[in-house]
């Protein structure tokens, strides 16, 4: 495989903290990989940007270590990580004619060059385009900002809102980026809590001055139900970390689908009618605990089993109140609960209890 090509735009990746995050990255640089058709010569730059480089050593890509000396001077002046995603593309835009930054929490449905396709002068390339400004006026970001951005003429209330999951941009309108990490400099003492603040501000920088194009049709991001996703992916990395780049590896890419595993149909009225056995408070844990259990013949989606478990615990925790390891261990013997679980019920108890004590 020859998969970096210099005349080629980039493909970028900002990776840096817990090791989950590089899990992440491999995986989506892996997948970009298998989704080429080298067959006609396609080829593809990646370019990542990280403060540990040994994850990815077997990987076909060039690799730009990050000390933290400029990590936080990319996050400054509120030390606001998610800036250093535009100060990262903005100096990118400095060295060729366009660039794709995408996120760590992704993995292809077809070839990367698709992307690329969409890149072009007065352009947006996003993940997807969200709803409008003001479809949600009781987010901090409408509340604190609207009435700044519309004396400014900056924004209204009908400006599409975008995911940053993914962001292509041409040098020439490189200039999206000094506004939205200015924006983001000055917005963030007033919605810091703000999750989106970033892609808002992007969202900002780019209304009534660049046509937005979207991707989730080449793309899975999974920022919602991170759990199972990640699950299926550590489970790759377990059967193909020596040799990533094996044609069985990459055979199996194609696998780790963006399905959320569930059981049929059948199987779910199955598990709804075993549930009525259950105090009612408890047998919605008890579905989705058994979600778990079901042999599914996809390898990687039985790999989810231990994040199905946990976000049962965790959506009882949230409806009753925290649950006390005592009242769980009851409550996973309870005689229904226990038929129903079969032998994966000391599996799943050890499981729960050692989250619970924690």
């Amino acid at each position: 495989m020859q998969p970096r090509s210099p005349s080629r735009p980039p493909l970028v990746y900002l990776a840096f903290g817990p090791a989950t995050y590089h899990q992440e990255a491999c995986f989506s640089i892996v997948s970009a990989l298998a989704h080429l058709d080298v067959h006609a010569g396609e080829t593809l730059d990646i370019q990542v940007y990280t403060d540990n480089p040994q994850p990815y050593g077997k990987l076909p890509v060039t690799v730009h270590v990050l000390d933290e000396a400029t990590r936080n001077a990319w996050n400054a002046p509120h030390g606001y990580h998610f800036r250093s995603k535009h100060v990262l593309l903005r100096q990118i835009l400095g060295q060729h004619p366009l660039a794709v930054l995408i996120d760590t929490d992704t993995f292809f449905r077809t070839s990367p060059l698709r992307l690329f396709e969409r890149v072009r002068p007065g352009h947006m390339l996003c993940n997807f385009v969200g709803a409008r400004y003001g479809a949600n006026q009781t987010c901090l970001l409408y509340k604190n900002l609207l009435g700044i951005l519309k004396q400014r003429g900056l924004a209204d209330c009908q400006m599409p809102l975008v995911n940053s999951g993914v962001i292509g941009l041409t040098a020439e309108d490189a200039a999206t980026l000094d506004q939205s990490i200015a924006l983001m400099d000055e917005f963030y003492p007033l919605a810091r809590s703000a999750y989106t603040l970033e892609e808002f501000c992007l969202a900002v920088a780019a209304y009534r001055k660049l046509e937005l194009a979207e991707c989730t049709d080449v793309i899975h991001h999974y920022w919602s139900r991170k759990a199972q996703f990640r699950a299926k992916i550590q489970a790759w990395l377990r059967k193909h970390d020596d040799d990533p780049l094996s044609a069985a590896a990459l055979a199996d890419v194609l696998l780790v689908n963006d399905q959320l595993p569930r059981p049929p149909a059948l199987h779910r009225l199955g598990y709804k009618a075993l549930s009525l056995t259950l105090p009612s408070h408890e047998r919605q844990f008890a579905r989705e605990l058994l979600y778990g259990c079901y042999p599914y013949p996809n390898e990687f989606d039985r790999a989810c089993a231990p994040a199905w478990w946990d976000k049962a615990l965790e959506n009882l925790n949230e409806r009753n109140g925290r649950i006390a390891p005592e009242e769980l261990r009851q409550c996973l013997r309870h005689p229904g609960l226990r038929l129903s679980l079969g032998e994966r019920r000391k599996d799943i108890e050890a499981h729960l209890l050692k989250t619970a004590s924690h």
